[in-house]
């Protein structure tokens, strides 16, 4: 038989009697994932993902590197499958891992026996590939505290596989599996961090990102499609729900109290991204909020602009600081991108003195001179949708 990809499950494992449904979308996701690269079987058993290519023609580098990516995995690594035979095990470990066996200067050898019907304890089986291998191998020493390299067997239903080294995988859930949120999506660091952290729950996404033409740039807008982009492989396709914002800025600057512009700018935000939640059947708002980090994120600012909804709002950065959310964003590849120096509509329009805390009813106050639904129905009209593929 040819390598195959085993991937580990996570927490899916834990949810008794739903788990078929976590399993099932999570089998649904790493078929889409891998359709770019040839034709793959997908299945579970005894908490394992398999996936078999199919032909000769498939790319499992390019496989293997997409499923990394792959919420609800927690581990993966590429094996040889072979007869639940102790000495079949041995020589695929010869021929499979021999490079590496060749290279290594200590070694250990670890057993699971899920098909309890063979012969052998796992204590067994790596007590006799281990000592084969030390006997061939004079290069190799046996280690079991910290070996260079690990030699793994795993005896299942189907075949025994034999591997080394396993990666850790994406963890979290399926995408999808706990239904779909709207995300703003700006151009900074934070919601691209916040956008993979609330996809890592298992919920799909609709991006919602504010565009306030000419004050920002058609690269600006380009830079957040891209910011998209890079969120693909953990997050699959997604839609990009462009607003036009300029009118609703303007209206604002024109009959608004300037150091209230940036929090009424926030609401209007999530007036806006609630209706792009009725239009996609989406249960909740994200958004890349922190805590203190800026004037229309302190706890009262940020109770202003919630007031306005009647979705949740999810916040996964919120307590999290700024040095955590850029090794996220360094990890997940859009720090780079984040920090290109194009503004966004909200550093356009910034107040030079704005109100970190509203004061009890001068924001509806304030809102008074505008017409609010018509303001929020022309902005949801004018709404340009753009797919980002994988």
């Amino acid at each position: 038989m040819d390598e195959i990809i085993l991937l580990k499950l996570g927490e899916i494992v834990l949810k008794g009697l739903n788990r078929r449904s976590f399993e099932d979308k999570l089998i649904g996701n790493a078929q889409r994932r891998l359709r770019p690269f040839g034709k793959f079987r997908v299945y579970t058993k005894q908490s394992t993902l398999y996936v078999e290519p199919q032909e000769d023609s498939c790319n499992l580098d390019g496989a293997y590197e997409a499923m990394k990516r792959l919420f609800g995995v927690v581990g993966l690594s590429r094996a040889r499958a072979c007869a639940k035979d102790k000495d079949a095990m041995l020589k695929t470990a010869q021929e499979y891992l021999g490079d590496r066996l060749s290279a290594a200067r200590t070694f250990k050898v670890e057993s699971k026996r899920a098909d309890k019907t063979f012969p052998m304890t796992s204590i067994q089986l790596s007590q006799y590939v281990g000592g084969e291998l030390d006997e061939l191998y004079p290069n190799l020493k046996v280690d079991v505290h910290h070996p260079e390299l690990t030699v793994y067997l795993e005896v299942r239903d189907y075949a025994a596989y034999v591997h080394a080294d396993p990666e850790p995988g994406a963890g979290g859930l399926p995408v999808g599996i706990n239904g779909r949120a709207v995300s703003l999506l700006s151009g900074g660091i934070d919601s691209p961090v916040a956008s993979w952290m609330i996809a890592k729950r298992g919920i799909a996404l609709e991006m919602v990102h504010f565009f306030s033409y000419p004050y920002t740039s058609e690269e600006a807008k380009q830079k957040v499609l891209t910011l998209a982009k890079l969120l693909t492989p953990w997050c699959g396709r997604l839609m990009v729900h462009v607003v036009p914002f300029t009118a609703i800025q303007e209206e604002l600057r024109r009959k608004c109290p300037e150091e209230l512009f940036t929090i009424l700018m926030r609401r209007f935000m999530m007036r806006i991204a609630e209706k792009v939640a009725e239009r996609t059947k989406s249960g909740a708002i994200v958004t890349g909020e922190c805590l203190g980090q800026v004037a229309s994120q302190t706890m009262e600012a940020m109770k202003a602009t919630s007031a306005v909804c009647s979705l949740p709002i999810l916040r996964p950065v919120v307590g999290m600081d700024k040095e955590e959310i850029v090794t996220i964003a360094r990890k997940i590849n859009t720090f780079e991108t984040s920090i290109l120096p194009y503004e966004d509509c909200c550093t356009v329009f910034t107040p030079r003195h704005p109100r970190l805390r509203p004061l009890p009813g001068e924001i509806e106050a304030a809102e008074a001179e505008l017409d609010i639904d018509a303001m929020v129905a022309q902005a949801v009209e004018g709404i340009e949708r753009i797919k980002i593929d994988p």
